[in-house]
């Protein structure tokens, strides 16, 4: 990796170079995150089993020396591990680390490996459900709290991330001489943050990664990707298309080997209405009458609805509760008929 070219003058000691302070927004944001789980699982190991402290008693003092501990430990770090390359005789490439959320995990892990109590040590407890559930109330009680804002672990995060970040993929690397020039260049930079511009989404991000959150953004509005005239924000999208789209997916009810939009259901019924009534005549005939007489008889059916309510029936439930009805009439009526007769 190049580094930055010293800018005309700062050699013949004429002032420091002045750092551009631009990050990415979103991965300050990610590393911030977690943060709190990993102060809350250094609170939970060191004091199980201690009758006289709580996880949440300790956590102001354990927070400020894990922030110590940490911040020290990235400012080391880039020089530590190519001095580690050198000793091992490896490339230069393989000197540079490429996940700087990676690193700070491990800088936690090792700053809670030295405040671990006895019982914190042991193997079971650290992989126990009970751990991970202590872990979790601790995490919640301190969100509800505001024990550790946000805002002010993005501030920790922030340097972190400038300190472990070799590549400079998360931060910008330039430097200029004076105000004026950086001034000039933040306007420019491809790391200064801008506000998503989708209503409901307060995310700031970099201006390089924009299009990408862009493209996750939940309060983006999308049309309806099953093609209804809807138009959503992406974090509704699953749920209508799977319960309200008139677009939607659907299998026929009776059993058909059909499937359609679900907008189509009613006209999918009446076009099929008459191989659905053998389906339910079946159903409620048993096999006291043959496929002809069944035939026969769902047209004998489909003439007597004077009202429809054959075809309006979408699924088997009412469609056989409306043949019953209309067999019985059309028995009483027959019945009717003879009575007359006689």
């Amino acid at each position: 990796m190049e580094l930055p070219v010293a800018e005309p003058g700062t050699e013949r000691g004429e002032g420091p170079l002045i750092q551009c302070p631009y990050c990415d927004s979103e991965a300050m944001h990610k590393l911030a995150q977690i943060l709190l789980p990993g102060l809350a699982a250094v609170c939970v190991d060191g004091t199980t089993g201690d009758p006289f402290h709580s996880p949440s008693v300790v956590a102001v003092d354990l927070r400020r020396e894990m922030v110590d501990y940490i911040t020290q430990r990235s400012e080391s770090f880039i020089a530590d591990a190519l001095i580690e390359s050198e000793a091992n005789q490896e490339g230069p490439d393989a000197a540079v680390p490429d996940d700087p959320f990676e690193a700070v995990s491990v800088f936690m892990d090792d700053f809670g490996s030295t405040k671990r109590n006895i019982i914190g040590h042991v193997s079971g407890w650290l992989l126990s459900d009970s751990r991970d559930d202590k872990i979790d109330d601790l995490v919640q009680e301190m969100e509800a709290t505001r024990f550790w804002p946000l805002e002010r672990r993005e501030a920790v995060a922030e340097t972190l991330l400038k300190n472990v970040d070799l590549r400079t993929r998360f931060h910008c690397p330039e430097k200029y001489e004076s105000e004026a020039r950086l001034a000039d260049h933040k306007q420019q930079c491809s790391f200064r943050p801008v506000a998503c511009p989708n209503d409901g989404c307060r995310a700031r991000v970099s201006v390089r990664c924009a299009r990408d959150h862009d493209a996750a953004c939940p309060y983006k509005p999308l049309q309806c990707e099953q093609g209804c005239e809807k138009r959503l924000l992406r974090r509704d999208m699953d749920r209508h298309c799977v319960t309200v789209c008139p677009m939607r997916p659907m299998k026929c009810p009776f059993g058909c080997d059909s499937s359609f939009p679900d907008r189509d259901l009613e006209k999918h019924c009446a076009q099929f209405l008459r191989p659905h009534l053998i389906k339910v005549l079946k159903a409620i005939h048993k096999k006291a009458r043959s496929e002809d007489e069944l035939k026969d008889l769902a047209l004998k059916l489909e003439k007597y609805d004077g009202d429809g309510k054959l075809a309006k029936a979408l699924d088997a439930r009412p469609l056989t509760n409306a043949v019953k009805d209309l067999e019985a009439k059309m028995k009483a009526e027959h019945s009717s008929r003879r009575a007359v007769l006689h």
